[in-house]
């Protein structure tokens, strides 16, 4: 039986591929336009995807494999890898930091590894459950306990225009009672940046599961509350909010008045 601490060093291993892969980035791309008006995919986008299936396949061919680009498959062995081989798309478009890739395992139980790897921090987060979560191979733990007036929180916004204006104005009125507000662009590495300490909280509406899938364990091994829901914002889509268990709590009865409600 493959152990999950094998299954994670292969992860891994292919995470780092797809980041050398990728930060070989060249100055022009050729443009996929994807679902939505903003919503762009890169050539190395597809790339990527191609890079970490083969690779996953020449390892383990009975897998199942959910991907971002279409990369579907229904396996026999009771393993899925949930994948996004370029989370933050328009960071990498333009050239900034904090785009990832991130790689899941689940089984029949949940999800069993997750690594998040960020060639441009030079940061890769993984986590096996019951395992703990580590940053380079050094151990995580989220900041707990945390009041919301002192939380420092990261979000992202929708690529629908129409759709940000409810969320706008629910920035607006949290904004007084917070300490200050992040924006990373890229899910995965928001919540990992929860599990690091880095920020206090993450919230976020009409994500897939390839965004939170790896980083979600992480974020949970590191002692955060992780919780995720379909449906609310967007029916196909997810609403992902995560943060240390106290500023969790406050945070969930913030955002249920708006129609976010996990609590």
């Amino acid at each position: 039986m493959t152990s999950s601490a094998q299954l994670l060093e292969l992860a891994e291993e292919i995470a780092e591929k797809a980041g050398e892969l990728l930060m070989r980035r060249p100055s022009n791309f050729e443009l996929d336009q994807k679902s939505g008006v903003l919503d762009f995919a890169t050539q190395m986008d597809h790339e990527s995807e191609k890079l970490i299936v083969a690779a996953i396949l020449a390892a383990r061919p009975d897998d199942s494999i959910i991907g971002e680009e279409g990369s579907d498959r229904v396996g026999t062995s009771g393993y899925t890898w949930v994948i996004d081989p370029i989370d933050g798309t328009v960071n990498y478009l333009y050239g900034i930091p904090g785009w990832c890739i991130s790689i899941a395992i689940k089984d029949s139980e949940g999800y069993l590894v997750g690594v998040v790897h960020a060639p441009s921090f030079a940061m890769t987060w993984s986590a096996r459950r019951g395992g703990g979560a580590t940053c380079n191979g050094k151990p995580l733990r989220c900041n707990e306990p945390v009041s919301l007036d002192r939380a420092l929180i990261a979000t992202g916004f929708a690529y629908d225009i129409e759709r940000r204006k409810p969320q706008a104005e629910f920035i607006k009125e949290l904004l007084p009672k917070i300490r200050d507000v992040r924006r990373m662009g890229a899910c995965a590495v928001d919540i990992c940046m929860v599990a690091s300490g880095s920020v206090d909280a993450h919230f976020e509406a009409g994500v897939n599961e390839w965004d939170y899938a790896a980083a979600g364990l992480i974020a949970s091994e590191a002692g955060a509350k992780f919780a995720f829901k379909k449906g609310i914002w967007d029916g196909e889509k997810y609403f992902v909010l995560t943060a240390g268990p106290s500023l969790f709590r406050a945070l969930a009865e913030a955002l249920a008045p708006h129609g976010y409600d996990l609590r």
